[in-house]
């Protein structure tokens, strides 16, 4: 089993990201866009990574009714992107449509299933009306995302372990909420280290901040990925 690294573009435009990625090129294979830096510069922001020649995460989280997900989602497929992400509380039919509409479209493309936000502790969700552990609620989603039709799940860390034994084997994991040893956990709440993430079972981990505001950049994203190899 392999862990992979993927970037976070946390910045508004490609332009102020190039120097970046042009440095991480070689040793990063994956970068995530999102919501800010698409809402920002649309499609363009994803082909001008892909144009660098990273693997794009497209993650937009999507959430609406069933055909409008789906629509969205024949939409995205459209666009160099590996992955893209819709949100698992949208519930099963919401779910199932847009998994259709991934397979029609684009059967290569990893759709996945954001359980809970690693920013959310227990007294956050309850006060959503949701009753239980962030855990229980993961594995809750997490199970309702796969028997849907998904390929894969986005999850705290801490989570990965349960949902291990719960799924099957092939469903790929996604966890942000990474952080280094010694780095600041910001708005991160459950989190973990790459090591501990990649031997409880992660695919691919989600880091951002701890790279992009090292000293230097590539050299934090090598460690981090030698951490990974040495993990598994």
């Amino acid at each position: 089993m392999s862990c992979d690294l993927i970037f976070v573009l946390d910045a508004p435009s490609t332009r102020e990201m190039t120097p970046v990625l042009k440095r991480l090129a070689g040793t990063v294979r994956w970068a995530k866009v999102g919501l800010e830096l698409f809402t920002a510069e649309g499609p363009d922001s994803v082909r001008a990574v892909a144009d660098l020649g990273f693997q794009v995460f497209l993650d937009l989280k999507l959430h609406d009714i069933p055909n409008t997900v789906a629509r969205a989602v024949e939409s995205a497929a459209r666009l160099p992107i590996g992955m893209l992400t819709i949100h698992a509380a949208g519930g099963r039919g919401m779910m199932e449509a847009a998994a259709r509409a991934q397979r029609q479209s684009a059967p290569g493309l990893l759709l996945l299933g954001v359980t809970v936000l690693t920013s959310l502790g227990e007294a956050d969700l309850r006060e959503t009306g949701v009753g239980g552990t962030p855990a229980s609620q993961v594995v809750r989603l997490g199970r309702l995302a796969v028997e849907s039709g998904l390929r894969g799940l986005v999850c705290s860390p801490l989570e990965l372990p349960q949902l291990r034994e719960q799924l099957p084997p092939g469903v790929q994991l996604v966890t942000p909420g990474i952080r280094p040893a010694g780095a600041a956990g910001n708005d991160q709440t459950r989190v973990m280290t790459p090591a501990e993430a990649a031997r409880a079972g992660a695919d691919f981990i989600v880091v951002g901040r701890p790279i992009l505001q090292a000293r230097d950049p590539a050299e934090a994203a090598m460690a981090i990925v030698e951490e990974l190899v040495a993990a598994v």
